[in-house]
């Protein structure tokens, strides 16, 4: 197996990926972390709705695939929610555990009640925002942040400023302030936040640049997918230094959600060489399990972790995998299922099936056939997939079969 690192046992992903003219801006930092908001934001999206049970469960999945952080809610929300982090501290998983909270003494009170590390503190940053939306005089913004960052910080709180709307503030103007918030109170970190989804890979690449000019302190990218640019947008800036990645398992959250765990670790790996610790043989069942807990339709084609990935349908790509089999298993897919947790590459039977998946399935019932019995087969499967709009089962292949061939049921 070749050793060049756009192609590993486990991914085979484009080699200019690596070229020197594609990798020279880049600039990780030596330790990229993973904040999972799976249970705050994530939560946030429409009908998601975890019990405290459900939450701890999903806390333990994430640390057992190595996340780093874990967001485990807002305490002020409600009991449940007060309860589940003080249980998810309480059981020492593994990663740093953190509260969400606003920008307010009282919030910063209930998140020192559960034992957290740490906390989120959200305050608007846009001026549109805060008159519109919040209506509160901008001068009452910045105090209630002051007065709150230092309440966390002098009671032992680490304080990540989370600026609401920072993606649609006047730059300069929003960094001032923060930079006032830091002096004035305390930030151990600052998010770059993109509330609504509304920047541009390009523009995350500016954000970070500028922000990182001004404020001399650990940056996290928080990136919503109302565009699809989440991942995009994440991995850009953390090319800028960025250190921690916000992110939600199959990218669940508010509206079109967050940037997904699986998809912009798994970029990572593969594309540019950064392993950041994570199992990915996790990211699978770890999907799963949110995906049933929080009862979401989640698309069979979900890149890394949809249950239809690694499916043959295509005649063209079942003869593929005849030629090159499971050794050459990255010649038909990017990425090896067992190296995201994924069952093995199965061969499925529909309108798209060819006669090579026909003769397989056939040799499976212990079916020896002529070509042209074969193709009569073919062809009854594509009419029947085609009328019933649906894949085949194996016993619905064998009666179609036997039926055509004029073999006894």
């Amino acid at each position: 197996m070749a050793t060049e690192p756009w192609k590993a046992k486990d991914w085979f992903v484009s080699p200019w990926n690596y070229a020197d003219e594609a990798v020279k801006d880049l600039n990780f930092a030596k330790q990229i972390k993973v904040h999972d908001v799976t249970l705050r934001d994530g939560e946030q999206q429409t009908g998601v709705i975890f019990s405290k049970d459900e939450k701890i469960r999903i806390a333990e999945a994430l640390a057992e695939a190595g996340v780093h952080r874990i967001e485990a809610g807002m305490p002020v929300v409600s009991a449940s929610d007060n309860e589940a982090i003080k249980e998810i501290v309480r059981r020492n998983l593994g990663p740093d555990i953190f509260a969400f909270a606003r920008c307010m003494v009282d919030d910063v009170k209930r998140a020192i009640d559960t034992g957290v590390k740490g906390v989120v503190m959200e305050i608007p940053s846009s001026m549109h925002l805060v008159e519109n939306a919040y209506r509160w005089k901008m001068e009452k913004a910045i105090e209630t942040s002051i007065e709150s960052t230092r309440y966390a910080h002098d009671n032992g709180l680490e304080v990540v400023f989370f600026p609401i709307d920072f993606s649609r503030a006047e730059l300069k103007w929003a960094i001032d302030l923060i930079e006032r918030v830091g002096k004035e109170g305390h930030m151990d970190a600052v998010a770059l936040v993109d509330t609504f989804g509304v920047l541009s890979p390009h523009a995350a690449r500016y954000f970070a640049r500028e922000v990182k000019k001004r404020l001399n302190v650990r940056l996290e990218a928080h990136f919503h997918q109302d565009f699809g640019m989440g991942v995009a947008n994440t991995i850009m800036a953390l090319a800028e230094g960025v250190e921690v990645m916000h992110t939600t398992v199959l990218g669940i959250g508010e509206r079109s959600g967050n940037t997904p765990m699986e998809e912009v670790v798994m970029a990572l790996k593969t594309m540019y060489g950064q392993d950041i610790g994570i199992d990915t043989t996790k990211l699978t069942p770890l999907a799963n399990l949110v995906q049933r807990l929080a009862g979401v339709q989640v698309p069979t084609n979900k890149a890394i972790v949809g249950s239809g990935l690694y499916q043959i349908e295509s005649g063209i790509i079942t003869s593929w995998f005849k030629n090159c089999g499971e050794q050459m298993a990255t010649e038909l897919f990017p990425i090896r299922w067992d190296a995201v947790g994924q069952p093995p590459a199965d061969i499925v039977m529909g309108k798209g099936s060819g006669i090579d998946s026909v003769n397989i399935w056939l040799q499976d019932l212990g079916m020896q056939v002529s070509d042209d019995d074969a193709m009569t087969v073919l062809q009854a499967v594509k009419a029947y997939s085609l009328k019933n709009k649906k894949l085949l089962s194996k016993g619905e292949f064998r009666d179609l079969a036997k039926r055509v061939l004029g073999k006894a049921a």
